[in-house]
């Protein structure tokens, strides 16, 4: 067997070795049932165990509370901009947004589709390079709710705090950073994550949603993306991506088994800490963010000469580091250390960093 790649896309993001490992051994006979996952019917009783074990094994992660269903849609986060809307906006009502990058301007972008959207805050001021703090936010009276992306992926800025909204529900974005530390589910209406980072294959989206925010979908909302009916059907109302839901049930047996979110938030912590350092010790790196809002998961840096952008992107597949290119919006390098990037991953881009910087800073 070759020796795998350390991978910094971000995403579909690394998945752990052992996840892929488990999912080979069981491609062509399921438990003894003698067929795959991937040609079982998703009303099987092999099936709903595994559908019922993961979303059981996610609420155990993340201490999610009774009152909250969890759902396992398609369609990714992006679809969720519409979603959300559909769901929670009333007909004529407003929604509070909060504008800190990319994701969040494409959120509001799809949400404005629907109703009157305020940006109640903007990162716009500040370059992107911060997060506004909440005394400078503007929000309105009568919104439905208040929207924000927790960790900006292709920017690297990243909540360092959960808003305070009072009765006004709160509803994030968590595609790049859930599971990455622990989070309390009860200051949130609803939470949602595409799967391709820290879950699992691209493919699914899941839901975490309080019980009371259902039942209020857009007269016009399609059937397929009322949350009631998804919730209503066990995530089957029609047929699910069943391969993407038991990787992602592979991956929370994974992180149980390697101590939960809070053991995952100690690593993450050292493996940022390691890479923030170096980069800000370095003469030839550099990464623009404000220092408390640095993303823990998506690491942006600039070489100082970007004329050598190319050569240090050769050099570092050479050395088996791959997806190091920054997003095309930014430009630049970009290193995604989600859950499954190990600590070995960043010691050894760091060291290829080094010595890149020895032979051309």
């Amino acid at each position: 067997m070759s020796k795998r790649a350390y991978n910094f896309c971000a995403g579909p993001a690394a998945l752990p070795e052992a996840v892929l490992l488990r999912a080979q051994a069981e491609l062509l006979d399921w438990h003894g049932k003698g067929l795959s996952v991937m040609e079982m019917s998703h009303r099987s009783e092999e099936f709903t165990s595994i559908a019922e074990k993961a979303e059981q094994d996610l609420r155990d992660l993340l201490a999610i509370p009774s009152s909250y269903k969890v759902l396992f849609m398609q369609g990714g986060a992006s679809q969720q901009f519409a979603q959300v809307a559909l769901n929670l906006l009333p007909e004529g009502g407003s929604a509070d947004y909060i504008e800190t990058g990319i994701w969040s301007k494409k959120a509001i972008e799809e949400a404005s589709r629907y109703g009157n959207i305020n940006i109640a805050a903007s990162a716009k001021g500040y370059d992107w390079f911060a997060v506004p703090g909440q005394n400078e936010w503007k929000l309105s009276k009568n919104a439905a709710y208040v929207h924000y992306v927790s960790n900006e992926t292709i920017g690297g800025l990243e909540f360092d705090w959960i808003p305070e909204t009072g009765d006004v529900p709160l509803v994030v974005d968590m595609s790049s950073n859930i599971l990455s530390r622990p989070v309390d589910i009860s200051k949130f209406g609803m939470i949602y994550a595409g799967a391709q980072k820290n879950i699992g294959p691209s493919g699914l989206v899941v839901g975490i949603v309080r019980e009371d925010l259902l039942g209020h979908a857009r007269a016009l909302c399609p059937t397929m993306l009322d949350y009631k009916v998804a919730a209503d059907n066990g995530s089957m109302y029609n047929t699910p991506p069943t391969l993407a839901w038991y990787l992602s049930g592979l991956v929370f047996e994974w992180l149980k088994e390697h101590g939960g979110v809070e053991a995952m938030g100690a690593r993450n912590e050292a493996k940022k800490r390691l890479l923030y350092d170096f980069i800000d010790a370095s003469g030839l790196y550099s990464n623009p963010i404000n220092t408390a809002n640095r993303s823990w998961m998506n690491v942006p840096f600039r070489l100082a000469d970007e004329r050598l952008d190319k050569v240090f992107l050769a050099g570092a597949e050479e050395h088996g580091l791959l997806n190091l290119k920054g997003h095309r919006s930014v430009g630049g390098m970009r290193a995604s250390i989600y859950n499954a990037v190990e600590l070995d991953a960043v010691q050894a881009l760091i060291a290829y960093m080094a010595h890149f910087e020895k032979e051309h800073g």
